[in-house]
């Protein structure tokens, strides 16, 4: 190859009646480490890896930003095989799924009405933050590996995209319609200085999904930064949103505003003034949240949460969950496999229930996995999650971290924390 992109008439691509047969082609009989033989590109493969189907097609590369460090970020994503790639802060760059099977990258997604962009995509996950600065040894080697993927599949520039234009929301507390503005995951990579440094000379000017009537946009600072011409995103994305003082809630930010859909997760952690600490799945009130909040993204999990034994660890149901006894997340499953919750539960029958009975503190009931319900239906990408239980239909207990799709038997019963 020439190194000239594909995606313009004077590519060598272009030199062929059917490309993508010929991208096929090569893509089938290339070897990974050829491709990518001028990177420092090692396997960290997920153990979920030779579960996941083989793409169909390949029409875009989705970039994001892991929002976290090295090691943790890299561990997460491997766990639940979350990207194709990932790109450490040295350069170092880690192969998690193979790039002809798909990755669960994307989540709700769409870019000119197609769904389910994780089918039609490659995912990279650069180690970093949405509004920081990438390092040098980074954009040399996202440089290099963007550009091997493109003369692989024939992907032009204006299909390399980031997260937060592919993710999109569906309708919710704050926004009454489905929108645009899901996601700030990976927005630094649509900087026109940035892209031109990793050697992409085109990129989308424009949201189709928002010209069709599809979605609506309900973040227009974002809108901005990802879509206007060069001088006025340059200038946005400098703006105040983007300083020390960023995750933190003021009258203009919510929590929403700052951690997307993760707001209510776990892994979002909400220091408010005076220093007391929550983590999202443990906040209700989110319309009285003070000023001065400020919010931590992309924490680690709590440590994995363990049960209680009816007649073994206590004789009453207040023995084994206190105060949250009768909670809606506190969860009994008997001996027969029987789920209860706690508010759903009378006095005398928390007096009937047999020794035995297992006590979920913290947890809500997912269902159980069958044939035509999957863990992922159920749970999505929390699946995975240390805090989502599975029941076995032996008794045992495995946390998602300790477990892949193929081995969930039917009947598991599923448990998510928070």
């Amino acid at each position: 190859m020439d190194g000239t992109r594909p995606g313009f008439a004077s590519g060598p691509w272009r030199r062929f009646g059917s490309g993508t047969v010929l991208v096929a082609l090569i893509a089938s009989l290339v070897p990974a480490a050829a491709a990518e033989a001028g990177l420092r590109i090692g396997n960290r493969y997920s153990p979920v890896n030779q579960d996941r189907p083989v793409r169909e097609r390949t029409e875009f590369i989705v970039l994001h930003t892991t929002e976290g460090g090295d090691r943790p970020s890299l561990e997460r994503i491997r766990r639940g095989g979350l990207a194709h790639y990932v790109v450490m802060r040295d350069g170092q760059v880690y192969r998690v799924i193979s790039r002809q099977r798909v990755a669960r990258h994307a989540g709700c997604s769409m870019w000119d009405g197609v769904e389910d962009i994780d089918r039609a995509s490659i995912g990279i996950e650069v180690v970093g933050y949405h509004n920081q600065p990438i390092t040098d040894a980074q954009i040399a080697a996202l440089r290099d590996l963007l550009g091997q993927l493109q003369d692989v599949y024939e992907i032009g520039d204006d299909h390399v995209l980031t997260h937060s234009m592919v993710a999109y929301g569906k309708r919710n507390r704050w926004h009454r319609y489905d929108h645009r503005g899901r996601k700030r995951c990976g927005m630094l990579f649509a900087r026109p200085e940035l892209r031109a440094e990793l050697g992409l000379d085109a990129r989308p000017t424009t949201d189709p999904d928002v010209d069709a009537g599809r979605l609506r946009v309900a973040d227009p600072y974002l809108a901005t930064v990802l879509f206007a011409p060069t001088d006025q995103a340059e200038q946005v994305a400098q703006q105040r949103f983007e300083g020390p003082d960023a995750d933190v809630i003021t009258a203009e930010r919510t929590a929403w505003f700052i951690a997307r859909d993760e707001y209510d997760s776990e892994r979002t952690v909400y220091v408010f003034p005076g220093g007391r600490r929550l983590r999202g799945n443990e906040i209700t009130d989110w319309l009285r949240m003070p000023v001065g909040t400020r919010v931590l993204t992309g924490q680690d999990p709590p440590a994995a949460p363990s049960w209680r034994v009816l007649g073994r660890d206590g004789g009453t149901p207040a023995d084994l969950a206190g105060d949250a006894y009768d909670a809606p997340t506190t969860l009994y499953i008997q001996p027969n496999g029987r789920v209860d919750r706690g508010d759903r539960l009378t006095e005398p029958e928390f007096g009937a229930l047999p020794a035995g009975t297992r006590v979920f503190v913290g947890f809500r009931f997912a269902g159980k996995v069958t044939s035509q319900r999957s863990a992922f239906e159920m749970c999505g990408p929390s699946y995975l999650n240390e805090t989502t239980l599975y029941l076995l239909p032996g008794g045992a207990v495995r946390s998602g971290a300790e477990i892949s799709e193929r081995s969930i038997p039917g009947g598991t019963l599923v448990l998510v924390g928070g």
